[in-house]
């Protein structure tokens, strides 16, 4: 259980991988999550909903999550929310490029359902001084 996270917001334009993420953070470690079908459905809710973190999809129509990630850093109150990117997309230039856009980290897919809390922890424990 990742104990300083409640509130997840996850971004993916992939409805299975949506409902998958959410029901395992919701079933397995107690976390309430607003999904989002897309950058702008991120952009309109993520202030209301004040996410302790971010999962965001890189490739996704319309306008994929680094793009989004810039917009959801203008809203105030979300300037330093951590994010985490998951995709397939996970050579080590692409991740690097990620983390320079301000990323704890990334969750590449195909993802664990069983262990993607975890996953989430370390990368928040990482992250922490």
């Amino acid at each position: 259980m990742i104990s300083a996270i409640s509130r997840i917001l996850v971004v993916d334009d992939e409805d299975d991988i949506r409902e998958i993420v959410s029901a395992s953070l919701e079933a397995l470690g107690g976390h309430t999550v607003e999904p989002c079908e897309s950058g702008n459905e991120a952009i309109l809710k993520a202030a209301a909903f004040k996410p302790d973190i971010i999962l965001l999809d890189v490739m996704m129509p319309g306008m994929d999550g680094p793009t989004t990630l810039g917009k959801l850093r203008e809203i105030d109150g979300l300037q330093t929310t951590p994010v985490i990117f998951i995709t397939a997309k996970a050579m080590p230039t692409e991740v690097d490029r990620y983390l320079s856009l301000g990323a704890l980290g990334v969750i590449t897919k195909p993802f664990n359902p069983m262990t993607i809390c975890e996953e989430i922890e370390a990368l928040w424990n990482a992250a922490r001084p």
